[in-house]
């Protein structure tokens, strides 16, 4: 038996730089998986830690949710320890070279592409705005949705930075995740925890004040 599969939360601090601006961060970085195989969302700034939490599973991907630094930082580095490949949406390649100028993803992210890890279905939904590769990872199953940071507890993600577009993160939001079931975890690449239930009536209040 290899037990359930579970979600676990890694947080990790680091720093985000773009644009000339350098902020502290706190990321979450998730594990999905079982006893014998995991997955990893967003490998921020601790290589160390991450494979500490990830233990002696077999680390089958390393899925980036989008290139900023402070979700990618890690990423090479766990991936080298490991043998795990990093996945990026192609529309994020140039952001993610600002990091990693000499080092390419494994492999490219679609809209509707499925991952299973210990026999749970991630669907991948491209969801830009925050970043124009920027996507979020459904579990069915799992009854979750994993953010990056295209929607939070209170809101969309941030828009003012190269890259990003409001209107568009908006549309990500509306037609790709709060059509989800209102049930379903929100779990988000900083911060806590939310539900597609809380967010969604708060729509037409984010596109009033250009969030």
């Amino acid at each position: 038996m290899s037990g359930a599969v579970r979600v676990e939360r890694v947080v990790t601090a680091g720093t985000f730089s773009l644009d000339g601006g350098t902020w502290d961060v706190e990321n979450n970085v998730w594990i999905v998986g079982d006893d014998h195989e995991a997955l990893v969302v967003d490998a921020a700034h601790d290589a160390d830690a991450i494979a500490e939490a990830v233990g002696d599973r077999r680390l089958t991907a390393i899925v980036c949710t989008h290139a900023h630094n402070d979700h990618i930082d890690a990423a090479p580095s766990l991936a080298d320890r490991t043998g795990a490949p990093i996945f990026l949406h192609l529309d994020d390649r140039l952001l993610w070279k600002h990091t990693h100028p000499d080092r390419d993803p494994d492999g490219y992210l679609s809209d509707g592409r499925r991952l299973t890890i210990a026999g749970t279905e991630l669907t991948v939904l491209h969801t830009p705005g925050h970043t124009q590769g920027a996507v979020c990872l459904y579990a069915e199953e799992l009854a979750t949705v994993f953010t990056g940071d295209t929607l939070f507890q209170g809101g969309p993600g941030a828009t003012g930075r190269s890259y990003s577009h409001f209107p568009t993160i908006i549309r990500s939001i509306r037609d790709r995740l709060l059509t989800l079931p209102p049930e379903t975890t929100v779990r988000t690449g900083h911060g806590d925890d939310t539900t597609i239930g809380a967010e969604a009536p708060h729509l037409d209040a984010w596109i009033e004040r250009g969030h």
